[in-house]
Protein backbone atom coordinates (compact mmCIF):
# COMPACT_ATOMS: atom_id res chain seq x y z
CA UNK A 1 0.00 0.00 0.00
CA UNK A 2 1.41 3.71 -0.24
CA UNK A 3 0.38 5.77 2.82
CA UNK A 4 1.03 9.09 4.12
CA UNK A 5 2.55 9.72 7.92
CA UNK A 6 2.05 12.81 8.73
CA UNK A 7 4.57 13.86 11.88
CA UNK A 8 8.13 12.08 12.10
CA UNK A 9 8.03 12.59 15.85
CA UNK A 10 8.31 9.37 18.11
CA UNK A 11 5.20 7.54 17.20
CA UNK A 12 5.17 9.06 13.04
CA UNK A 13 8.59 8.21 12.90
CA UNK A 14 8.40 4.54 14.30
CA UNK A 15 5.60 3.83 12.29
CA UNK A 16 7.02 4.92 9.06
CA UNK A 17 10.35 2.75 9.55
CA UNK A 18 7.98 -0.46 10.92
CA UNK A 19 5.47 -0.12 7.67
CA UNK A 20 7.93 0.37 5.14
CA UNK A 21 9.68 -2.02 6.63
CA UNK A 22 6.80 -4.59 5.26
CA UNK A 23 7.05 -3.35 1.97
CA UNK A 24 4.48 -0.23 1.72
CA UNK A 25 5.79 2.55 0.19
CA UNK A 26 5.54 5.34 3.45
CA UNK A 27 5.74 9.36 2.96
CA UNK A 28 7.12 10.27 6.19
CA UNK A 29 6.05 14.10 6.59
CA UNK A 30 6.83 16.86 8.82
CA UNK A 31 6.32 20.88 8.40
CA UNK A 32 9.82 21.25 9.72
CA UNK A 33 12.46 21.32 7.04
CA UNK A 34 15.10 21.14 8.90
CA UNK A 35 13.86 17.95 10.52
CA UNK A 36 13.54 16.16 7.27
CA UNK A 37 16.36 17.59 5.51
CA UNK A 38 18.66 15.52 8.44
CA UNK A 39 16.38 12.32 8.12
CA UNK A 40 16.78 11.73 4.46
CA UNK A 41 21.00 11.99 5.52
CA UNK A 42 20.19 9.85 7.96
CA UNK A 43 20.13 11.57 11.51
CA UNK A 44 17.70 10.38 13.75
CA UNK A 45 15.82 13.18 16.19
CA UNK A 46 14.99 10.57 18.68
CA UNK A 47 17.27 7.55 20.58
CA UNK A 48 15.46 4.38 19.82
CA UNK A 49 16.72 0.90 19.48
CA UNK A 50 17.03 -0.16 15.97
CA UNK A 51 14.90 2.42 15.07
CA UNK A 52 18.16 4.08 12.72
CA UNK A 53 18.53 0.79 11.24
CA UNK A 54 15.22 0.12 9.70
CA UNK A 55 15.26 4.06 8.45
CA UNK A 56 18.06 4.02 6.67
CA UNK A 57 17.33 0.62 4.92
CA UNK A 58 13.85 1.34 3.79
CA UNK A 59 15.05 4.95 2.82
CA UNK A 60 17.58 3.63 0.52
CA UNK A 61 15.39 0.95 -0.63
CA UNK A 62 12.95 3.69 -1.81
CA UNK A 63 10.28 2.01 0.18
CA UNK A 64 10.69 5.39 2.87
CA UNK A 65 10.65 9.21 1.53
CA UNK A 66 10.73 11.46 3.75
CA UNK A 67 9.32 14.95 2.20
CA UNK A 68 7.60 18.46 3.44
CA UNK A 69 5.39 18.43 0.75
CA UNK A 70 2.51 16.94 2.11
CA UNK A 71 0.47 17.41 -1.26
CA UNK A 72 2.96 15.09 -2.54
CA UNK A 73 2.02 12.41 -0.12
CA UNK A 74 -1.77 13.18 -0.50
CA UNK A 75 -1.35 12.83 -4.04
CA UNK A 76 0.25 9.62 -3.86
CA UNK A 77 -1.70 7.98 -0.88
CA UNK A 78 -5.15 6.45 0.02
CA UNK A 79 -4.37 6.53 3.80
CA UNK A 80 -2.72 9.65 5.79
CA UNK A 81 -1.80 8.83 9.16
CA UNK A 82 -2.04 11.96 11.61
CA UNK A 83 1.06 11.80 14.23
CA UNK A 84 1.60 15.18 15.50
CA UNK A 85 2.27 15.91 18.96
CA UNK A 86 -0.44 16.79 21.36
CA UNK A 87 0.99 19.11 24.02
CA UNK A 88 -0.52 19.78 27.38
CA UNK A 89 -2.57 22.90 27.01
CA UNK A 90 -2.52 25.48 29.69
CA UNK A 91 -5.60 24.10 31.50
CA UNK A 92 -4.49 20.59 31.46
CA UNK A 93 -5.97 19.31 28.61
CA UNK A 94 -4.25 17.77 25.38
CA UNK A 95 -4.26 20.83 22.85
CA UNK A 96 -5.67 19.09 19.67
CA UNK A 97 -4.28 22.45 17.96
CA UNK A 98 -2.04 20.63 15.28
CA UNK A 99 -4.24 17.78 14.57
CA UNK A 100 -6.80 20.39 13.18
CA UNK A 101 -3.83 22.21 11.55
CA UNK A 102 -3.14 18.68 9.52
CA UNK A 103 -6.83 17.94 8.82
CA UNK A 104 -7.15 21.93 7.56
CA UNK A 105 -4.17 21.26 5.35
CA UNK A 106 -6.06 17.84 4.13
CA UNK A 107 -9.26 18.90 3.17
CA UNK A 108 -7.25 21.85 1.28
CA UNK A 109 -5.13 19.73 -0.83
CA UNK A 110 -6.70 16.27 -1.21
CA UNK A 111 -8.36 15.26 -4.52
CA UNK A 112 -9.59 11.53 -3.59
CA UNK A 113 -11.32 9.38 -1.41
CA UNK A 114 -8.64 9.20 1.26
CA UNK A 115 -9.00 6.69 4.76
CA UNK A 116 -7.25 9.53 7.39
CA UNK A 117 -6.06 7.44 10.54
CA UNK A 118 -5.35 9.86 13.21
CA UNK A 119 -2.56 7.80 15.63
CA UNK A 120 -2.23 10.91 18.01
CA UNK A 121 -3.09 10.62 21.73
CA UNK A 122 -6.30 12.86 21.37
CA UNK A 123 -9.24 13.35 23.63
CA UNK A 124 -12.69 11.26 23.10
CA UNK A 125 -14.87 13.23 20.49
CA UNK A 126 -11.31 14.62 18.41
CA UNK A 127 -12.22 12.15 15.53
CA UNK A 128 -15.59 13.95 14.57
CA UNK A 129 -13.89 17.22 14.98
CA UNK A 130 -11.24 16.10 12.42
CA UNK A 131 -13.65 15.01 9.91
CA UNK A 132 -15.38 17.92 10.21
CA UNK A 133 -12.34 20.40 9.51
CA UNK A 134 -11.49 18.62 6.71
CA UNK A 135 -15.90 18.52 5.05
CA UNK A 136 -15.34 22.50 5.97
CA UNK A 137 -12.57 22.82 3.33
CA UNK A 138 -13.72 20.65 0.89
CA UNK A 139 -17.05 22.48 0.95
CA UNK A 140 -15.16 25.69 0.24
CA UNK A 141 -13.40 23.89 -2.79
CA UNK A 142 -16.65 22.15 -3.90
CA UNK A 143 -15.38 19.26 -4.03
CA UNK A 144 -17.48 15.91 -2.29
CA UNK A 145 -15.48 13.16 -1.78
CA UNK A 146 -15.99 10.08 0.83
CA UNK A 147 -13.24 10.93 4.10
CA UNK A 148 -13.32 8.34 6.36
CA UNK A 149 -11.95 9.16 10.47
CA UNK A 150 -10.39 6.48 12.05
CA UNK A 151 -9.11 5.98 15.59
CA UNK A 152 -6.00 3.56 15.73
CA UNK A 153 -4.07 4.66 18.78
CA UNK A 154 -0.83 3.79 19.41
CA UNK A 155 0.79 1.50 22.63
CA UNK A 156 4.47 1.31 21.74
CA UNK A 157 7.08 1.51 24.87
CA UNK A 158 9.54 3.86 24.63
CA UNK A 159 13.00 1.98 24.64
CA UNK A 160 10.59 -1.21 22.87
CA UNK A 161 8.87 0.80 20.11
CA UNK A 162 10.00 -0.68 17.07
CA UNK A 163 9.25 -4.06 18.64
CA UNK A 164 5.94 -3.07 20.03
CA UNK A 165 5.09 -2.56 16.96
CA UNK A 166 6.38 -5.14 15.01
CA UNK A 167 4.62 -7.44 17.80
CA UNK A 168 2.07 -5.57 19.27
CA UNK A 169 -0.23 -6.78 21.57
CA UNK A 170 -2.97 -5.60 20.21
CA UNK A 171 -4.20 -3.02 17.26
CA UNK A 172 -7.49 -1.17 17.97
CA UNK A 173 -9.24 0.57 14.99
CA UNK A 174 -12.37 2.87 15.66
CA UNK A 175 -14.36 2.85 12.83
CA UNK A 176 -17.94 1.81 11.44
CA UNK A 177 -16.70 1.34 8.08
CA UNK A 178 -16.69 -2.26 7.35
CA UNK A 179 -14.77 -1.38 3.79
CA UNK A 180 -12.34 0.88 5.97
CA UNK A 181 -11.73 -2.07 8.64
CA UNK A 182 -10.86 -4.61 6.02
CA UNK A 183 -8.26 -1.98 4.44
CA UNK A 184 -6.58 -1.25 7.48
CA UNK A 185 -6.75 -5.24 8.64
CA UNK A 186 -4.80 -5.75 5.05
CA UNK A 187 -2.25 -3.04 6.06
CA UNK A 188 -1.59 -4.80 9.34
CA UNK A 189 -1.77 -8.19 8.58
CA UNK A 190 2.19 -8.73 8.67
CA UNK A 191 1.88 -7.52 12.43
CA UNK A 192 -1.00 -9.25 13.43
CA UNK A 193 -0.92 -13.13 12.28
CA UNK A 194 -3.02 -13.57 15.68
CA UNK A 195 -6.25 -12.11 14.37
CA UNK A 196 -7.11 -11.81 18.09
CA UNK A 197 -4.96 -8.89 18.53
CA UNK A 198 -6.53 -7.10 15.66
CA UNK A 199 -9.56 -5.21 17.74
CA UNK A 200 -12.38 -3.18 16.01
CA UNK A 201 -14.73 -1.15 17.96
CA UNK A 202 -16.33 2.28 17.77
CA UNK A 203 -14.24 5.70 17.40
CA UNK A 204 -14.97 6.95 20.65
CA UNK A 205 -14.15 3.82 22.68
CA UNK A 206 -10.65 3.48 20.42
CA UNK A 207 -9.62 7.20 21.56
CA UNK A 208 -11.09 6.50 24.95
CA UNK A 209 -8.74 3.07 25.48
CA UNK A 210 -5.71 4.55 25.19
CA UNK A 211 -6.50 6.81 27.62
CA UNK A 212 -7.59 3.96 29.83
CA UNK A 213 -4.67 2.02 29.30
CA UNK A 214 -2.17 4.11 30.43
CA UNK A 215 -3.94 5.91 33.39
CA UNK A 216 -4.44 1.65 34.26
CA UNK A 217 -0.67 1.75 34.06
CA UNK A 218 0.35 4.82 36.01
CA UNK A 219 -2.41 3.75 38.95
CA UNK A 220 -0.46 0.71 39.57
CA UNK A 221 2.93 2.23 39.43
CA UNK A 222 1.45 4.65 41.86
CA UNK A 223 -0.48 2.19 43.99
CA UNK A 224 3.23 0.29 44.43
CA UNK A 225 4.45 3.28 45.48
CA UNK A 226 1.58 3.99 48.24
CA UNK A 227 2.75 0.40 49.48
CA UNK A 228 6.40 0.93 49.54
CA UNK A 229 5.91 4.18 50.99
CA UNK A 230 3.75 2.37 53.87
CA UNK A 231 5.99 -0.79 53.81
CA UNK A 232 8.73 2.14 55.12
CA UNK A 233 6.46 2.88 58.14
CA UNK A 234 5.76 -0.46 59.41
CA UNK A 235 8.52 -2.29 58.60
CA UNK A 236 7.87 -4.14 55.87
CA UNK A 237 9.78 -5.02 52.08
CA UNK A 238 7.78 -4.02 49.53
CA UNK A 239 9.94 -6.06 47.27
CA UNK A 240 9.15 -9.11 48.83
CA UNK A 241 5.28 -7.82 48.83
CA UNK A 242 5.37 -6.84 44.81
CA UNK A 243 6.55 -10.93 44.99
CA UNK A 244 3.33 -12.15 47.29
CA UNK A 245 1.24 -10.36 45.53
CA UNK A 246 2.27 -10.22 41.88
CA UNK A 247 2.12 -13.96 42.03
CA UNK A 248 -1.71 -13.76 41.94
CA UNK A 249 -3.08 -14.30 38.52
CA UNK A 250 -5.73 -11.71 38.58
CA UNK A 251 -2.77 -8.87 39.42
CA UNK A 252 0.59 -10.12 37.54
CA UNK A 253 4.10 -9.14 37.95
CA UNK A 254 3.94 -6.07 35.20
CA UNK A 255 4.22 -2.49 36.47
CA UNK A 256 4.60 -3.46 40.16
CA UNK A 257 7.88 -2.04 40.88
CA UNK A 258 8.13 0.82 43.30
CA UNK A 259 10.39 3.75 42.61
CA UNK A 260 10.63 7.99 42.70
CA UNK A 261 7.98 7.78 40.38
CA UNK A 262 7.20 7.63 36.66
CA UNK A 263 7.76 10.57 34.18
CA UNK A 264 7.84 10.19 29.91
CA UNK A 265 5.80 12.15 27.79
CA UNK A 266 2.47 10.07 27.90
CA UNK A 267 2.00 8.86 31.73
CA UNK A 268 1.91 12.48 33.31
CA UNK A 269 0.36 14.21 30.19
CA UNK A 270 -2.36 11.64 29.73
CA UNK A 271 -3.69 11.26 33.28
CA UNK A 272 -4.17 15.26 33.54
CA UNK A 273 -5.76 15.27 30.17
CA UNK A 274 -7.92 12.68 31.24
CA UNK A 275 -8.66 14.35 34.89
CA UNK A 276 -9.31 17.24 32.79
CA UNK A 277 -11.80 15.68 30.05
CA UNK A 278 -13.74 14.08 32.99
CA UNK A 279 -14.22 17.36 34.87
CA UNK A 280 -15.26 19.10 31.54
CA UNK A 281 -18.01 16.06 31.34
CA UNK A 282 -19.02 16.96 34.84
CA UNK A 283 -17.31 13.87 36.62
CA UNK A 284 -14.79 14.23 39.35
CA UNK A 285 -11.88 11.45 39.29
CA UNK A 286 -10.78 10.96 41.88
CA UNK A 287 -8.78 7.99 41.71
CA UNK A 288 -6.97 9.75 38.93
CA UNK A 289 -5.97 12.92 40.70
CA UNK A 290 -4.64 11.13 43.73
CA UNK A 291 -2.65 8.71 41.34
CA UNK A 292 -1.06 12.11 39.48
CA UNK A 293 -0.48 14.03 43.23
CA UNK A 294 1.40 10.68 44.65
CA UNK A 295 3.58 10.30 41.72
CA UNK A 296 4.34 14.10 42.10
CA UNK A 297 5.27 13.67 45.60
CA UNK A 298 7.64 10.67 44.77
CA UNK A 299 9.92 12.35 42.41
CA UNK A 300 10.83 13.79 45.54
CA UNK A 301 11.13 10.60 47.88
CA UNK A 302 15.15 9.87 47.75
CA UNK A 303 15.80 13.89 48.66
CA UNK A 304 13.83 13.50 51.42
CA UNK A 305 16.15 10.45 52.33
CA UNK A 306 18.78 12.46 51.70
CA UNK A 307 17.62 15.27 53.71
CA UNK A 308 17.21 13.11 56.85
CA UNK A 309 20.32 11.54 56.65
CA UNK A 310 22.69 14.67 55.86
CA UNK A 311 20.26 17.23 57.21
CA UNK A 312 18.49 20.38 55.04
CA UNK A 313 21.74 22.33 54.45
CA UNK A 314 23.90 20.75 51.80
CA UNK A 315 25.91 22.86 51.09
CA UNK A 316 29.81 21.22 50.12
CA UNK A 317 27.69 17.68 49.34
CA UNK A 318 28.25 15.98 46.03
CA UNK A 319 26.35 13.60 44.52
CA UNK A 320 26.93 10.91 41.94
CA UNK A 321 23.69 10.31 39.47
CA UNK A 322 23.12 7.63 37.49
CA UNK A 323 20.37 7.62 35.29
CA UNK A 324 18.57 10.97 33.44
CA UNK A 325 16.32 9.44 31.14
CA UNK A 326 12.26 8.74 32.52
CA UNK A 327 13.60 4.86 31.55
CA UNK A 328 16.02 3.05 30.31
CA UNK A 329 16.47 2.72 26.02
CA UNK A 330 15.73 6.29 25.65
CA UNK A 331 17.41 9.68 25.76
CA UNK A 332 13.64 10.80 26.90
CA UNK A 333 13.57 13.48 30.17
CA UNK A 334 10.09 14.69 30.00
CA UNK A 335 8.92 14.76 33.38
CA UNK A 336 11.99 12.50 34.78
CA UNK A 337 11.95 11.96 38.32
CA UNK A 338 15.62 12.80 37.61
CA UNK A 339 15.01 16.25 36.57
CA UNK A 340 13.00 16.91 39.91
CA UNK A 341 15.55 15.18 42.06
CA UNK A 342 18.57 17.57 40.57
CA UNK A 343 16.94 20.70 40.96
CA UNK A 344 15.88 20.45 44.65
CA UNK A 345 19.58 19.10 45.28
CA UNK A 346 20.50 21.91 43.82
CA UNK A 347 18.77 24.33 45.75
CA UNK A 348 19.41 22.77 48.60
CA UNK A 349 23.18 24.00 48.01
CA UNK A 350 24.42 20.39 46.41
CA UNK A 351 25.99 19.95 43.77
CA UNK A 352 25.36 17.04 41.25
CA UNK A 353 27.73 14.53 39.03
CA UNK A 354 25.68 13.10 36.60
CA UNK A 355 25.99 10.33 33.75
CA UNK A 356 23.57 8.65 31.37
CA UNK A 357 23.83 6.32 28.35
CA UNK A 358 22.45 8.34 26.50
CA UNK A 359 20.13 11.23 27.98
CA UNK A 360 23.54 13.44 28.38
CA UNK A 361 23.03 16.23 25.58
CA UNK A 362 19.63 16.25 25.96
CA UNK A 363 20.00 16.95 29.62
CA UNK A 364 22.94 19.66 29.35
CA UNK A 365 20.85 21.64 26.06
CA UNK A 366 17.14 21.70 27.62
CA UNK A 367 17.55 21.29 31.37
CA UNK A 368 20.21 22.41 32.91
CA UNK A 369 21.92 24.29 30.84
CA UNK A 370 22.81 26.83 33.07
CA UNK A 371 22.81 25.19 35.98
CA UNK A 372 26.77 25.49 37.53
CA UNK A 373 26.21 22.95 40.19
CA UNK A 374 25.49 20.36 37.61
CA UNK A 375 28.68 18.44 35.55
CA UNK A 376 28.66 15.95 33.33
CA UNK A 377 30.67 12.76 33.76
CA UNK A 378 32.18 10.47 31.14
CA UNK A 379 31.47 7.05 32.30
CA UNK A 380 29.24 6.02 35.81
CA UNK A 381 32.35 5.56 37.37
CA UNK A 382 33.48 9.45 37.00
CA UNK A 383 30.32 10.39 38.59
CA UNK A 384 31.14 8.82 41.49
CA UNK A 385 34.38 10.81 42.42
CA UNK A 386 34.68 11.85 45.72
CA UNK A 387 30.91 12.29 45.73
CA UNK A 388 29.43 11.82 49.40
CA UNK A 389 26.94 9.40 47.80
CA UNK A 390 24.89 7.92 45.09
CA UNK A 391 21.59 7.87 43.57
CA UNK A 392 20.37 5.72 41.08
CA UNK A 393 17.44 6.83 39.43
CA UNK A 394 16.88 4.86 36.13
CA UNK A 395 17.48 1.09 35.60
CA UNK A 396 19.65 0.87 32.42
CA UNK A 397 21.16 -2.52 31.90
CA UNK A 398 24.87 -1.16 33.03
CA UNK A 399 24.04 0.36 36.29
CA UNK A 400 22.74 -3.48 37.61
CA UNK A 401 26.32 -5.10 38.14
CA UNK A 402 28.76 -2.44 38.77
CA UNK A 403 32.28 -2.76 40.46
CA UNK A 404 31.41 -1.85 44.18
CA UNK A 405 35.65 -2.05 44.60
CA UNK A 406 35.82 0.66 42.22
CA UNK A 407 33.44 2.86 43.75
CA UNK A 408 34.33 2.44 46.84
CA UNK A 409 37.81 4.06 46.03
CA UNK A 410 35.94 7.25 44.24
CA UNK A 411 33.83 7.73 46.48
CA UNK A 412 33.91 9.67 49.98
CA UNK A 413 31.16 8.11 51.21
CA UNK A 414 29.92 4.30 50.41
CA UNK A 415 26.44 5.33 50.28
CA UNK A 416 23.92 4.55 48.14
CA UNK A 417 19.68 5.92 47.33
CA UNK A 418 18.54 3.36 45.38
CA UNK A 419 15.84 4.72 43.20
CA UNK A 420 14.93 1.74 41.31
CA UNK A 421 15.26 -0.76 44.06
CA UNK A 422 18.25 -2.36 41.63
CA UNK A 423 20.76 -4.10 44.35
CA UNK A 424 20.81 -6.77 47.13
CA UNK A 425 20.79 -5.35 50.47
CA UNK A 426 22.25 -7.76 51.96
CA UNK A 427 25.13 -8.31 49.60
CA UNK A 428 25.73 -4.57 49.97
CA UNK A 429 25.70 -4.46 53.34
CA UNK A 430 28.19 -7.12 53.82
CA UNK A 431 30.13 -5.25 51.69
CA UNK A 432 30.52 -1.82 54.34
CA UNK A 433 28.10 0.09 51.47
CA UNK A 434 25.13 2.45 53.46
CA UNK A 435 22.18 1.37 51.64
CA UNK A 436 18.92 3.18 50.84
CA UNK A 437 16.08 1.63 48.90
CA UNK A 438 12.51 3.16 48.26
CA UNK A 439 10.14 1.12 50.26
CA UNK A 440 12.62 -0.51 52.52
CA UNK A 441 11.52 -0.84 56.20
CA UNK A 442 14.40 -2.25 57.75
CA UNK A 443 16.24 -0.68 60.11
CA UNK A 444 19.07 1.23 58.59
CA UNK A 445 17.50 1.55 54.92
Amino acid sequence: MKITIMGTGYVGLVASACFSEMGNIVYGLDIEYDKIESLKKGVMPIYEPGLEELVLKNQSKGDLIFTSNLKEGLDNSNICFIAVGTPMGEDGRANIQYVLDVARDIGQLVNHDLIVVNKSTVPVGTADEVKATILKELKERNLKLNIEVVSNPEFLKEGSAVEDFMRPDMVIIGSDNEKVIETLKELYAPFTTNHERFITMDVRSAEMTKYASNAMLATRISFMNEMANICEKVGADVNNVRRGIGSDKRIGYNFLYAGCGYGGSCFPKDIKALIKTAAHNGYDANILKAVEALNNEQKLSLVRKIVNRFGENLSGFTFGIWGLSFKPETDDMREAPSVVTINKLCELGAKVQVYDPQAMEVAEKYYFEDNRKVKYAKNKYDALNSAHSLLLLTEWKEFRSPDFEEMSKRMNNKIIFDGRNQYNKETLREIGFEYHQIGNGYKGS
